[in-house]
């Protein structure tokens, strides 16, 4: 009885050891050094607006229907976005292996063997002495779980959750370079688009002025000079637009490659012209202690850093005993017809210990390892917040800047407007020549163009400074995926033998 009280507590007090011993340093959060506010004066802002209270769908404040149908069918049909969905699943699935190695396991046998013993060796199960071949039939299970005493287990499932959680981030970075991208392509899109109706209106207006100059040739009012001034005004109008069109043509490419299509996949979708998407009023920044929330690198370091310190704990746990309770049970006969009767029965339970003794210095190699990896991944951390603030700062000033330079440049194509009807009014009085119009003309085409461009930056600078903030990778979008390969692919044939 005492015996059995004993065995008892000893069991009890190793339950107790399995449940609360965690070799290895505990991880705690780094501390993120990061302003109090930001440079509101880079950017005009919403004071107070909490950007997590705020539609973690940017690109709806371009109020574009187009954009908002382009960035939802990246997010399912991207291949990047999957492949980065791929890699989430391997962690998890890694995980769980990592997992079913803390668990017990438990396993069944069944097997025959038809054999002869050799008469000059040392065992011979049969008893036939090597002079008959015999028959062995056998069936069992066999259990076995490895004591956690001293929590390595608990510390590689916490690295591999870690792994996890870095894993999903990367992914969530992933979604939001091609949202960004996405936003980029699109604008820059409408950007050249709106180039092109630019030109196409001064060209109309070039064209119909030279008709107008070759008639008062005709009629002996105007010279070869004002005529051939016109003339090259319109072909260098004409030579532009070849290039533009080749632009619109490479961006709805990028776009369709995107979405996972083939190349002029979305052409008849998007060549129709549409306005560049206007920025808001105000851009909702939120707080700097925010960031390091938001951004999907950031997340994805300190849980990197997390997995690098429990894996110190993994590799401590390698300097101690390791206990594993083993049990195995089954039959065993030499006729078939036995197998099932009481004597064939066998059966063996105890536990194994195994210390290390002498391993040449491989495990403090590796604990030194770990840590020199614990201290990369805090480094790693470091930068890449230092990084980031850097980024939001460069962006903010970016954005501030190129509005600026949009109201001026907006300012200048009303005042050009203004004098190229005064330059026409003083033509038709003859109050000046031709070429002054053509002159005002040239400058007016001049600087739409540069406000189109302007324009674009402005929206494109807005969509960086989002990329910047982190916006947009919250649990928008579902993890689970199906790869799909389009039917235009699809339909391509593979050589078989090409190592793929």
């Amino acid at each position: 009885m005492r015996l059995m009280t004993f065995r008892t507590a000893i069991a009890a007090a190793m339950l107790v050891l399995v449940g609360c011993t965690t070799i290895g340093p505990d991880f705690q959060r780094p501390v993120v050094v990061l302003p109090d506010r930001w440079s509101v004066s880079a950017v005009q802002t919403s004071n107070g607006k909490d950007l997590s209270n705020s539609d973690a769908r940017w690109w709806t404040v371009f109020r574009d229907a187009e954009l908002s149908s382009l960035v939802e069918r990246v997010a399912g049909a991207n291949l990047e976005v999957e492949m980065a969905t791929t890699r989430w699943m391997q962690a998890r699935a890694a995980r769980r292996m990592t997992g079913g190695d803390a668990e017990p396991s438990v396993g069944a046998s069944a097997s025959y063997q038809h054999a002869r013993s050799s008469q000059n060796g040392l065992l011979d199960i049969s008893g036939l002495n090597g002079k008959k071949d015999y028959n062995v039939w056998q069936s069992g299970f066999d259990a076995s779980w490895e004591l956690d005493l001293w929590g390595r287990a608990r510390r590689e499932i916490e690295s591999a959750d870690a792994s996890v959680e870095a894993s999903a981030d990367v992914r969530r970075g992933v979604l939001l370079s091609v949202f960004a991208e996405t936003a980029r392509d699109y604008i820059q899109l409408r950007g050249v688009q709106a180039q092109q109706a630019i030109l196409r209106q001064n060209l109309d207006v070039a064209r119909h002025a030279l008709r107008l100059t070759q008639i008062r040739l005709a009629d002996g009012v105007a010279t070869h000079l004002e005529t051939a001034e016109v003339s090259a005004q319109v072909s260098a109008i004409e030579a532009q637009l070849p290039a533009l069109e080749n632009d619109q043509l490479r961006l709805i490419n990028a776009l369709s490659y995107l979405v996972g299509r083939p190349p002029r996949a979305l052409e008849n979708e998007l060549q129709a012209v549409a306005p560049i998407p206007p920025v808001p009023p105000a851009v909702p920044l939120g707080l700097p202690s925010e960031l390091a929330e938001r951004r999907p690198d950031i997340r994805s370091a300190e849980e990197r850093l997390h997995a690098a310190t429990a894996d110190i704990g993994v590799a401590v746990g390698d300097f101690y005993p390791r206990i594993a309770l083993s049990a195995d049970a089954g039959l065993q006969a030499m006729h078939f017809s036995d197998l099932d009767s009481w004597s064939s029965r066998m059966f063996g339970v105890g536990p194994a210990l195994s210390v290390p003794i002498f391993e040449g210095g491989r495990l403090k190699g590796q604990l030194a390892l770990r840590k020199a990896q614990q201290q990369e991944a805090m480094i790693g951390f470091q930068r890449t917040v230092l990084a980031a603030w850097h980024e939001v700062d460069e962006a903010m000033s970016d954005y501030k800047t190129r509005q600026e330079r949009h109201d001026k440049l907006a300012a200048t194509v009303d005042q050009y407007r203004i004098a190229l009807e005064n330059a026409n009014r003083q033509y038709v009085a003859g109050a000046t020549d031709f070429l002054q119009v053509l002159t005002v003309q040239k400058d007016l085409l001049a600087t739409q163009q540069a406000l189109a461009v302007s324009s674009t930056d402005v929206s494109e600078s807005l969509v960086s400074l989002y990329k910047a903030l982190g916006g947009g990778w919250e649990t928008t979008f579902p993890l689970a995926i199906s790869v799909s390969v389009p039917t235009e692919l699809a339909e391509t044939p593979v050589a078989a033998g090409n190592g793929i």
